[in-house]
């Protein structure tokens, strides 16, 4: 199983039997520069967390090129067929859960909000756990820190965390811990920081204070690839 980021919270996630595209916000994040473009990116699934632009991103011109599978929320799902047309869809609500033929995917709580650039609702903002390759993959989503992650971490063994650390819209540092210690993953990997001036965080330092509280944690670089 491969991960790949592309800065701010856009990863593809390479599975036995697809590839998974999160949150592809391409054009027009400055972490993609001379990385990647959204035109470059073929991906079998497309999961979205919430309707936020710097999230919806690529989805409708991504999704007409390949094809894909969108998955997301009744409301960001309905907006897509109805306003580009694209009927490979996949919704999904909080709490529910969904198998693929790469896997099982569960939508989870995230405590922030979602809506489109033209201010339609986009329904409960969420995460996703996701269980594939007998490994267990929690994308946050953007959110806050929430006493049901304590349930999550009982729940799952986690074998990857992509966490929010940039602040102010989400979880900052010390929150994020707090998320780790709830959660207890084996890996924690740091989302939303840095691509905007309200989000600037030191992730060394975030990744200090990690490795402090007994988490191994890794900042992965626009670009970056790792296997899981």
């Amino acid at each position: 199983m491969q991960l790949r980021y592309f800065g701010h919270s856009a990863f593809m996630l390479n599975v036995e039997g697809a590839s998974l595209l999160f949150d592809p916000f391409i054009t027009d994040n400055p972490h993609t520069d001379g990385v990647v473009t959204a035109d470059e990116l073929n991906p079998d699934v497309i999961l979205l967390t919430h309707a936020h632009s710097d999230h919806w991103g690529d989805t409708p011109e991504i999704a007409a090129r390949t094809k894909a599978q969108v998955v997301a929320n009744f409301e960001i799902v309905t907006y897509l067929q109805e306003k580009h047309g694209h009927q490979n869809v996949q919704p999904m609500n909080t709490g529910g859960s969904w198998s693929f033929d790469w896997g099982r995917v569960k939508q989870t709580y995230a405590r922030h909000s979602s809506s489109f650039a033209d201010g339609t609702y986009g329904g409960n903002p969420n995460g996703y756990i996701l269980h594939a390759e007998d490994k267990c993959i929690y994308n946050l989503g953007d959110t806050a820190l929430f006493q049901e992650m304590e349930y999550i971490g009982n729940q799952h063994t986690i074998d990857v965390a992509l966490m929010p650390i940039g602040d102010c819209f989400t979880m900052g540092i010390e929150d994020s811990i707090e998320a780790a210690r709830r959660l207890t993953p084996k890996l924690v990997i740091p989302m939303h920081w840095g691509t905007f001036p309200y989000i600037e965080v030191d992730t060394d330092a975030w990744a200090a204070k990690m490795k402090d509280a007994g988490f191994n944690a890794r900042v992965m670089q626009p670009g970056e690839s790792i296997e899981i």
